[in-house]
């Protein structure tokens, strides 16, 4: 436990309208703070987990972080970038800052203002986080991506349309009690399900439901050491947190195995000293359901093509084997792609201090993590215990 979370914020997601980069920057920045119970002046670091690629035209964004207080003045700041993992790459920084005593408390913010942008210049600026020689062409930018790799799936393991039915309708009711989700509304397992005006196919079997949203939003948190978080109010220790890099082309890799993902989980668990089965809930990374259904093959819910099983029998609803993404993930609660990862870190320690609501867990008490860049490239596995 050689770091601990000890406050956080985080903004509603969606199309907000009139807001600024800044704004929601320094916004969460100043409630992670009070919410930790410190001042401007304590804090040794910052990271800024900003992804940009074109969606803001200020591109030189970690000092916007001083924009909060003055007193944050001369304090080095970072902004750290891995795709759509760069919230969960600020926080491993921060993490090791706290590591090597560079810092006592280390402030994390992760950003992005998306809606802004055009649609097809989203698809242009997010497309940017595949191999470009080889994927940068493929229509409808990432969901073409993703619509690829499921119809290999579909093609190796047979149809999973239903499944991936199940998974949307799950995030979308879940996300219904998340006060902060850019989507609050249970769509239902048939309009998940069927073809329609309203739903309509988007790449390849994955239709608009399959998809998660283009939003605006931010969260902070605060870090520490373990020793000075058990004198705080309350304290979120990191049993584990690993990263795992993989090739970035789809062409050098088996694409439906999520290698990268499978990985970084089997360090995670090994690191906390526990198995898939003591943990109370998962947030995973939905960018897309084919994403979350061979996640849960790769963190071992499932055998390889057999996810389909779990979604199917509701093993990954809140009252199931194991809660996936009771937020309502991606899929409901939007992607900010910078500020995605510290989301995941925020919501998951709401959840462990039973501060989470409407989307509490019942006796959460170890939460898992799974935050990925690209194709599975990046991946991040954060284990979470509350220890104050």
């Amino acid at each position: 436990m050689t770091a601990c979370i000890v406050g956080w914020a985080h903004s509603r997601f969606g199309k907000l309208e009139g807001e600024t980069l800044e704004g929601l920057i320094t916004k969460v920045a100043a409630e992670a703070l009070e919410h930790a119970g410190i001042g401007p002046q304590d804090v040794g670091e910052i990271v800024l987990g900003h992804f940009n690629a074109g969606f803001s035209p200020q591109d030189f964004t970690a000092s916007l972080v001083l924009q909060t207080d003055d007193r944050l003045r001369f304090k080095p700041a970072t902004r750290v970038e891995n795709a759509c993992a760069t919230g969960s790459a600020a926080v491993r920084q921060g993490i090791r800052a706290v590591e090597v005593g560079a810092a006592k408390f280390v402030l994390v913010v992760g950003a992005e203002q998306m809606t802004t942008t055009p649609g097809p210049q989203v698809q242009q600026n997010l497309i940017r986080a595949s191999y470009m020689p080889e994927e940068g062409d493929i229509p409808a930018g990432f969901a073409g991506q993703f619509g690829k790799i499921a119809a290999a799936y579909f093609q190796r393991h047979g149809d999973q349309s239903d499944a991936l039915a199940a998974i949307a309708a799950k995030n979308h009711r879940n996300g219904v009690d998340n006060p902060y989700a850019h989507m609050r509304r249970d769509f239902g397992y048939e309009f998940c399900r069927q073809e329609s005006d309203k739903n309509p196919f988007v790449a390849g079997p994955l239709k608009r439901t399959d998809c998660s949203l283009v939003s605006d939003g931010a969260a902070a948190l605060v870090l520490t050491d373990a020793t000075t978080a058990l004198s705080m109010r309350r304290a979120v220790a990191f049993r584990a947190n690993e990263h795992v890099q993989d090739f970035l082309p789809m062409s050098k890799r088996d694409i439906l195995l999520f290698e990268g993902c499978e990985e970084a989980w089997t360090r995670a668990l090994k690191s906390a000293g526990v198995t898939l089965d003591d943990l109370s809930f998962v947030e995973t990374h939905d960018c897309f359901t084919i994403a979350e259904l061979i996640e849960y093959e790769a963190m071992g819910l499932a055998p390889r093509g057999q996810g389909a099983k779990v979604a199917l029998e509701g093993q990954t609803e809140k009252g199931g084997r194991l809660p996936v993404n009771p937020s309502g993930g991606l899929k409901a609660k939007g992607h900010p792609i910078g500020a995605t990862g510290v989301s995941m870190h925020v919501l998951t320690s709401m959840q462990l201090t039973g501060e989470a609501g409407g989307i509490q867990v019942k006796d959460a008490k170890l939460g898992g993590i799974f935050n990925m860049g690209g194709a599975a490239v990046a991946n991040y596995v954060s284990i979470l215990d509350r220890i104050r």
